[in-house]
């Protein structure tokens, strides 16, 4: 659900013609950066992080990693530890309990799991969903299928984007890429924060002109107020975007469907709605969402106490109130997550360069106990709501507040990294207390 100019790193700007890819396209573009700047080589594959523990005599952190082959631990040492380990659980997806899930004879899936032999050729698929996965599986299954339901319990706010940018395809042809790129990249990121900023301020005027350009790809008649009218305004939640409209294309063409409705109960054959109609599946595919893990999940201690994120302030969104030399990665809910990715990585390069430059060996963030503290992410997402208690905060001011604007972000990254907030400093090693540990190597 992101174009691929924002999506894309700002030091290797996406250049295919595709705007929206696909994902073995995106792989193939990480695995190009990766090998390009030698980043292949440092990566330790199969190595799950347990745990980290700080020690302010050492100014050092003690990871303790596991290898996932063999359930081998072992320990590493670094003095700056800095998690870029995404936003949900990898390992399994959300799925809400479905009365009868047993008595279907029926193959179900859920997408994090996607097994690579499923046969849906000539079958009836129920996509249970209607997020940025739901949107995107149901007109790729289509052509294949015998028909498709996007069975949506709330509609979400459906956009059609280009599939490839026009003003990429201009530029391309009177000016060199290098100089192309970037202009392309601004005016997607301007594009997505004025429409953002317009729909906070005049909702009513937004979710109008929403309906209105969806009205235009939908067969005449079409119910669009049952199963294209969120409750909430635009924006209280992720729009999901759709290439070339290729969604609305699949609904006029007949070979898939949307049912708005609640489920009672899986049974043998499909799943019963509670407005009595019967849906007939073969297969279900449970696009139900995620879990939002935290940094990984990752045990954090500072001298020997748990830190409960919870009880913290994040500063600038990147660094926790009282956990020394460490950083972490979240980006916009609003936009691309790369964008945020690449100031805070940018930030923390500045961070190290300062501190070395200095002889310094520690920084913290040191927070107002009186602060008033607000939710990190001021979002309606279901799977932000889940786990909202458990996250780190915000304040009310800066620099601790969270903004979901690039412009003001990047304003605010550019500023001296000793900004008072942040103290440094270089605590002397105690005697004795070195641990015996393996290098990070990266």
């Amino acid at each position: 659900d992101s174009d691929m100019h924002t999506l894309g790193f700002s030091f290797r700007p996406w250049s295919d013609p595709k705007a929206i890819a696909d994902g073995p396209a995106i792989l193939q573009y990480l695995k190009d950066t990766a090998a390009e700047y030698g980043i292949d080589e440092k990566i330790q594959y199969g190595t799950k992080v347990v745990g980290a523990s700080w020690s302010t005599p050492d100014a050092q952190w003690t990871v303790d990693v596991e290898d996932t082959a063999t359930g081998e631990h072992r320990q590493l040492t670094c003095g700056f530890l800095f998690s870029c380990t995404g936003y949900y659980k990898y390992d399994q997806g959300y799925t809400p309990e479905f009365a009868g899930r047993d008595s279907f004879k029926g193959q179900i899936v859920h997408p994090q799991h996607w097994p690579e032999d499923l046969d849906y050729a000539g079958k009836r698929v129920v996509v249970i969903g209607s997020g940025a996965t739901a949107v995107t599986l149901v007109p790729a299954m289509a052509p294949e299928a015998e028909q498709v339901t996007m069975l949506q319990r709330t509609p979400t706010y459906i956009m059609t984007l280009p599939g490839t940018d026009p003003l990429a395809k201009g530029l391309s042809k009177v000016l060199p890429e290098k100089a192309a790129l970037p202009v392309v990249r601004w005016k997607n990121i301007l594009q997505q924060l004025l429409f953002f900023s317009f729909a906070q301020r005049y909702p009513k005027q937004a979710r109008g002109l929403i309906r209105k350009l969806t009205m235009k790809q939908l067969p005449k008649d079409y119910p669009v107020d049952t199963h294209f009218n969120p409750p909430y305004n635009p924006w209280d939640q992720r729009l999901c975007a759709v290439p070339d409209g290729d969604l609305f294309r699949a609904l006029r063409k007949g070979n898939a469907d949307i049912v708005t409705d609640h489920i009672e109960r899986f049974d043998e054959t499909g799943i019963q709605l509670k407005s009595g109609h019967h849906l007939d599946a073969d297969i279900i595919i449970t696009a139900t969402g995620l879990d939002l893990l935290i940094l990984g999940g990752l045990e954090l201690k500072v001298d020997g106490e748990v830190v409960n994120f919870a009880d913290r302030m994040a500063y600038k969104g990147v660094m926790l109130e009282g956990v020394p030399n460490y950083a972490f990665t979240i980006g916009y809910t609003n936009s691309s997550w790369t964008l945020k990715a690449d100031m805070t990585s940018n930030f923390v390069g500045r961070l190290l360069k300062h501190m070395a430059d200095k002889g310094y060996k520690q920084v913290v963030p040191v927070g107002d106990p009186t602060a008033e503290r607000r939710p990190l992410l001021d979002f309606g997402a279901g799977y932000v709501e889940r786990v909202r208690e458990s996250l780190p905060r915000q304040g009310n001011e800066f620099p601790w507040t969270v903004k979901q604007n690039y412009v003001i972000d990047r304003k605010m990254f550019k500023r001296s990294v000793d900004d008072g907030v942040l103290a440094f400093s270089s605590p002397t090693p105690v005697a004795g207390t070195e641990k015996a540990a393996e290098p990070a190597t990266a």
